[in-house]
């Protein structure tokens, strides 16, 4: 979100455009910090990890996988030029981000059911 701010044209730059190295490293740095983070998140234990787990994380890696890739089709088709670059280099982190959220909403889901269930018995 940074980039935005400082640099306003974001991870692209216009063809003859000088490169800016402090722009360049920076986006490299960036860009990595945010995958090992996400990696971290991600891929972290369970206090009680098992094969249910297990199963849930591959079915969320499944669903992640298969949205980053229809929205990247429907970008492929109805974007073009400079931001589709932007797009791409977008695409390196949302497949991690869409996971956490379906790994980490199924997890709440089943939570609330067990609590539910505690609750009639």
């Amino acid at each position: 979100m940074l980039l935005k701010v400082f640099f306003v044209g974001g991870f692209t730059q216009e063809p003859g455009a000088q490169l800016n190295i402090g722009m360049i490293v920076t986006n490299d740095i960036n860009i990595l910090i945010v995958v090992i983070g996400l990696l971290f998140i991600a891929f972290s234990k369970e206090k009680t990890e098992d094969e249910h787990f297990a199963q849930l994380r591959l079915d969320s890696l499944q669903w992640a996988i298969y949205i980053n890739y229809l929205i990247f089709i429907l970008c492929v088709i109805f974007i073009n030029g400079f931001k589709f670059i932007e797009i791409v280099a977008y695409n390196v982190i949302t497949p991690l981000i869409f996971f956490i959220i379906r790994f980490r909403w199924v997890i709440f889901r089943l939570n609330q059911s067990l609590k539910a269930e505690k609750a009639r018995s």
